[in-house]
């Protein structure tokens, strides 16, 4: 009874969502804000970093984007902390590593922007303007060529 109790208690200080955890080894760096894990059970999952967008591989630092992400996690034990399912059904997660925020630090390296349309977390975005500020990563780039890539999908979308 004081399972259930702390359960519901939880859910209910949670918003109401009880996020699952997921293990496994990232065999898979599929671009710079989407991996595959391969869980204990020997079940491959495809995982989009929440919070995040990278550059799409035929934008500028697009191909760096992937690179900086298979430097921090490819072949490594991660813990998935999942936030949603997207419509390709792929899960939506945090990824951590040793207790790092991946997906933060994509952000903080200046590979990653905040995306806007699925989060406003201020660290998030403090780490963003500080990457910006210092120019690392993209924010090396001309300021051209720093498109945000859902302005570029939706550019490509409309040709």
């Amino acid at each position: 009874m004081k399972t259930l109790l702390f359960t519901v208690a939880f859910w209910a200080l949670s918003g109401g969502v009880l996020s699952a955890t997921i293990e496994g080894q990232v065999v898979a760096i599929t671009d710079g804000d989407t991996i595959k894990i391969l869980t204990p059970t020997k079940q491959q999952i495809k995982v989009r970093l929440a919070d995040i967008d990278t550059p799409e591989r035929g934008q500028p630092y697009g191909r760096k984007a992937r690179q900086v992400l298979g430097d921090k996690i490819h072949r490594r034990q991660v813990q998935v902390e999942e936030v949603t399912t997207d419509r390709y059904q792929r899960l939506v997660g945090r990824v951590f590593l040793e207790g790092r925020n991946i997906n933060a630090e994509m952000v903080e390296d200046g590979a990653a922007w905040v995306y806007r349309k699925y989060s406003d977390d201020p660290h998030l975005l403090e780490l963003e303007r500080q990457a910006r500020e210092q120019g690392r990563g993209l924010w090396a780039l001309q300021p051209d060529q720093r498109v945000p890539p859902w302005e570029w999908r939706k550019m490509r979308r409309s040709k």
